[in-house]
């Protein structure tokens, strides 16, 4: 299947965006609702799990330890898995496709976190890992290709593309955050994904002014992409080792008790590549 490469789409009817395609809008917009959502949401998060189970909005009462920990595991993992969010999109799906498929994985994992419960609060953070790691790197590369001659009219855009960025981030913790400290927390995950559902709604309604930016460029057949996925899907469902490309060995975290780890190593390195442990521990006082 191979999509033909075309210019960057233009302006249409002569109009622009801060003197740009009107392309730049709708990936500004959309990337403006992600950070509102992924912001609003981390401010509240150590709040949420560190305040004591008995207070009137009333949270995890982990120690501020283990609260920690998981923060930092959570904001590593969304990086990380950057890098298979551009593989996914670059052999399977295209940006375009997977940049609207991963808004609804965020929102859906936001509107977990609004249902009370510590399995759905875990489940709402791993659905946004994913939907963050695979939408982040994916929205900035279609930026680039609206401006294949790059130069300085590209570095412009980008300029005003992190201009979303700031704007999200800035809003998402006030209003986000002031809905979750002052009246219920859940209330705060909840308006963080009806911030990713809005993002997405203005992204597909603006989705002709992008031509064919994003679309998947391969010279596989459907039938060959369809295979490369089902194999992906395969080898991730068995109870092998998982094999990613320069990576030796990947090992499945196993639960020892309170205990979950995971280890990575590559050929010739002295000792593990990533090596992962976390100790959860609650408090209700």
């Amino acid at each position: 299947m191979t999509t033909s490469s075309q210019a960057a789409p233009g302006t249409d009817g002569g109009k622009t965006f801060m003197g740009h395609p009107r392309g730049l809008s709708t990936l500004f917009f959309t990337e403006m609702w992600e950070r509102f959502s992924y912001y609003g949401m981390r401010a509240l998060l150590t709040l949420f799990m560190t305040t004591a189970t008995i207070e009137a909005n009333p949270g995890l009462g982990f120690d501020v330890a283990t609260a920690g920990a998981i923060y930092g595991m959570y904001t590593a993992l969304v990086y990380i898995l950057a890098l298979p969010g551009g593989w996914v999109a670059d052999n399977l799906w295209g940006q375009r496709k997977a940049v609207w498929v991963c808004g609804w994985i965020i929102a859906a994992g936001h509107f977990t976190m609004a249902i009370p419960g510590l399995p759905t609060f875990f489940l709402g953070l791993v659905f946004i890992i994913c939907g963050t790691g695979l939408l982040k790197p994916n929205v900035s590369t279609m930026v680039g290709e609206l401006y294949p001659e790059g130069g300085a009219r590209r570095d412009a855009a980008f300029s005003v593309f992190y201009m979303g960025i700031n704007l999200g981030a800035f809003l998402g913790p006030i209003f986000a955050g002031q809905l979750g400290e002052n009246y219920h927390w859940h209330w705060g995950f909840g308006l963080a994904g009806i911030g990713m559902v809005l993002g997405l709604i203005q992204y597909k309604l603006g989705e002709r002014h992008l031509g064919d930016i994003g679309a998947l460029r391969t010279d596989k057949s459907p039938e060959e992409v369809a295979e490369v996925l089902r194999d992906l899907l395969r080898r991730g469902g068995s109870d092998r080792a998982l094999r990613v490309p320069g990576v030796e060995r990947y090992d499945r975290p196993h639960d020892y008790g309170d205990r979950a780890t995971a280890r990575a190593e590559c050929p010739g390195s002295r000792g593990p590549l990533l090596h992962l442990r976390l100790d959860a521990r609650r408090t209700h006082g």
